[in-house]
Parts: structure tokens; C-alpha cells; sequence
């Protein structure tokens, strides 16, 4: 069974540190250290993974340059976990975003591949910004969830949902820098979705054990990840992402001391809709409300 992964970060495995690198939710998924799997003489699967998911992706790379590479690969099941950079940055696009996702998943369901999706929680939430700063970024990231849950609806891929605020707020399940899992959040994410392919009657062997089976990183440690590679990360978001952030935290604050910050919402709500209809029209597709029950539901779509 070959089983690939595309994404951004969160699937590369940032926060699950191993020996000269990273694992992740979708390598402890695959067999548990990103290599081949299974195949032993218990009986269990033989799975083959690959993860080209890398850091800082965009739906354009997944799209340009993941997708290809994976169709290549001729996985059976894919996991295609990508949105929120997309949410990080100046040019957002949602059009563009649905567009380009409904291309990925298309192309490979067209090959037969099982989809592993998920919708998940927005930075500002997770950050814990101002409410200024953080709407902005809740009203994308409640976009790129809607197209998720549609396009997953679409090609019924098997669906995990990541934007409940329990998972949100349960630090034992993030890393320092509170934007991606911590090694107890990438396995808890492998065995829900492990669960959740069961349901299909998928077998990929045990599911990976909640405990980590190594020390969780010290706070020494997590305080020089901040000052090196999170202060790059600050830096790069500081040229592309903070003018555009201000002038929307300018924004909100405007309409709220008029009181007519729905209008924001409306808008939001009417590009989203129409990024959805451009994709598939006539179908009832679902808007920005009801993200669904969170992650410690079945995480089946609604």
C-alpha cells in the first residue's frame, strides 16, 4: 500500500523532532519513521510512505509542484493537509485557493487515491491575538475550512476535524510556538486519523501509541527554536504578512466603532460563496458556519 503525503508544515512534521529531523503525524501514519512499514510475519500491511509535504507550502506549491510528484508515486491514499500559510499571507485568494485544492484532490481521486482531509484552527486563535488582529485571520481560515468540507463532501475523502476550540486549547498538544502540533498532537492526530480509516476498512497496522516514545523537547530547547528559526518566521511575516494585517486590524476597528462589522463578515461570506460556486454549481455546498464537531468527534463530514 503506498501512502503519500502533501501539505505544508504541519504534515513535514514540525514539532515531532527525531534523530536529524522531523517525523509527524502522517510518517507515525505510515509506519512511524517515514520509511517503509508493516510487512512482517504477524501479518501485518506492508505500507510504503512518502512525505512531500514541505515547510512554508502553499496550495500553489501542493498544487504545482506536490501533486505531480505524488501522482507519480501512484499512492493509494494521500494526505492533503494545506491552508493555513495561505492564510498568512498578503495576496489572499480564496477563489484562487478552491481552484487550485479542487484541482490536487480531483487529479487524484481520478487515480484512485483515498483523500485524508482536515479543516483546521486559525493562527489568531492559536497566537491569541488582539481580536483586531485575530478576526481578520478567523474570517480566512473559516474560508478555507468551508472549501475543505465541500471539496472533501465532494470526493469523499475521510476527514478529520482540527478547529474545535478543546483542541485549540489543550496545550499538551502543541509545540512552543503554539502554530503546530507538539509530538503528543502529531500522534493524537495519526490515531484519529488511523480510527477514522478503520471505519473505511483500511488497515494500516496498529494504530501509533498516544505516549511518545521519547522525551518531549525541554523548554530550553523550545525557547532557541523561537530565537532562530520562529524569529525568521516573524521576520518573513513581517515583509509580506504585517502591512496587510494592520490595514485589516484598521478596518475591524473602524466598523466596530460604527457598529457595522457584519458588513466584514458579508464580504467574506460573499467571496467565499463565490469561490464555492465557481467549483461546483448547483450543489447546496455548505458556508463559513458550522466547522463541524471538532477533533475528538468521529471526524466524519457533515
Amino acid at each position: 500500500m503506498r501512502f503519500a503525503a502533501l501539505g505544508d508544515s504541519l504534515t513535514a512534521g514540525i514539532g515531532d523532532p527525531v534523530d536529524g529531523g522531523w517525523r509527524g503525524w502522517a510518517a507515525l501514519l505510515g509506519g512511524g519513521d517515514g520509511g517503509s512499514g508493516g510487512g512482517d510475519a504477524a501479518g501485518e500491511p506492508e505500507v510504503l510512505f512518502r512525505n512531500f509535504a514541505v515547510s512554508g507550502a502553499l496550495t500553489r506549491d501542493v498544487d504545482e509542484l506536490q501533486r505531480p510528484e505524488v501522482i507519480s508515486f501512484g499512492a493509494d491514499i494521500a494526505a492533503v493537509v494545506v491552508g493555513v500559510n495561505d492564510t498568512l499571507r498578503r495576496a489572499f485568494d480564496i477563489q484562487d485557493l478552491a481552484r487550485r485544492l479542487d484541482r490536487v484532490l480531483g487529479d487524484l481521486a481520478a487515480h484512485g487515491t483515498l483523500l485524508l482531509t482536515a479543516c483546521l484552527p486559525d493562527p489568531g486563535s492559536m497566537l491569541a491575538l488582539p481580536a483586531p488582529l485575530a478576526r481578520p485571520l478567523a474570517r480566512r481560515q473559516r474560508a478555507v475550512n468551508a472549501v475543505v468540507h465541500a471539496l472533501s463532501a465532494r470526493y469523499d475523502s475521510v476527514h478529520l476535524h482540527m478547529s474545535d476550540a478543546s483542541w485549540v486549547a489543550d496545550r499538551s498538544l502543541w509545540s512552543a510556538d503554539r502554530l503546530h502540533p507538539g509530538q503528543r498532537g502529531h500522534r493524537m492526530i495519526a490515531r484519529r486519523f488511523h480510527a477514522l480509516l478503520a471505519e473505511r476498512g483500511v488497515d494500516l497496522g496498529p494504530p501509533p501509541a498516544l505516549e511518545s516514545d521519547q522525551p518531549a523537547p525541554t523548554r530550553t530547547a523550545s525557547l532557541l527554536w523561537l530565537a532562530t528559526a520562529g524569529t525568521g518566521w516573524v521576520i518573513r511575516r513581517c515583509d509580506d504578512l504585517l502591512p496587510e494585517l494592520l490595514r485589516l486590524a484598521g478596518d475591524e476597528i473602524r466598523h466596530r466603532a460604527r457598529g457595522t462589522s457584519a458588513r466584514l463578515d458579508l464580504r467574506a461570506e460573499q467571496a467565499l460563496s463565490r469561490a464555492l460556486a465557481a467549483l461546483t454549481p448547483n450543489t447546496g455546498l455548505p458556508g463559513m458556519g458550522g466547522m463541524g464537531p471538532g477533533l475528538g468527534a468521529a471526524g466524519t463530514r457533515e
